[in-house]
């Protein structure tokens, strides 16, 4: 039996409505809020470099409701990003409350110099699942900064 070309136009609009509509859904800002995780991590817009070459990164973090250890780690890249440096790690606590992260670490000399970087910090749980420790990721965020001299 032939279907009418009006039944196909009614099943397409039927169908990009329901389409729009779970788009919309999907990104809706009350959508995003309403899932969004109480766990984050933040980067500040500034590095500093000591006299000695050591390097501080700080930020902020969140988290709650873990079972494992916690670590708020950092990692910098300057010139070629896909060249990244871990600086430090943090133990958090994770209660709930906004709190600060400072890592540092001191590369070999020279390596980092004042001016433009770009940060990667990770909120990061060490779960024992079947007596291995794995990690679970809370939260992360890339940053471009500013080293500084300090």
């Amino acid at each position: 039996m032939p279907v009418s070309p009006m039944y196909v136009t009614s099943l397409r609009r039927s169908a990009g409505a329901a389409a729009g509509a779970a788009l919309l859904l999907l990104t809706a800002p009350a959508a995003r809020t309403a899932a969004a995780p109480r766990e984050s991590v933040t980067v500040d817009p500034v590095g500093r470099i000591a006299p000695d070459g050591t390097i501080t990164l700080t930020g902020t973090y969140r988290c709650s409701h873990t079972t494992g250890v916690v670590y708020v780690s950092s990692s910098l890249a300057q010139g070629d990003l896909r060249v990244k440096h871990g600086v430090g790690g943090t133990r958090a606590v994770c209660d709930g409350t906004l709190r600060r992260w400072a890592n540092s670490d001191r590369p070999e000399k020279n390596r980092y110099k004042p001016g433009k970087a770009h940060v990667e910090a990770t909120l990061m749980e060490l779960r024992t699942t079947s007596g291995l420790p794995l990690p679970h990721f809370h939260a992360d965020r890339e940053r471009d900064v500013t080293l500084t001299k300090s």
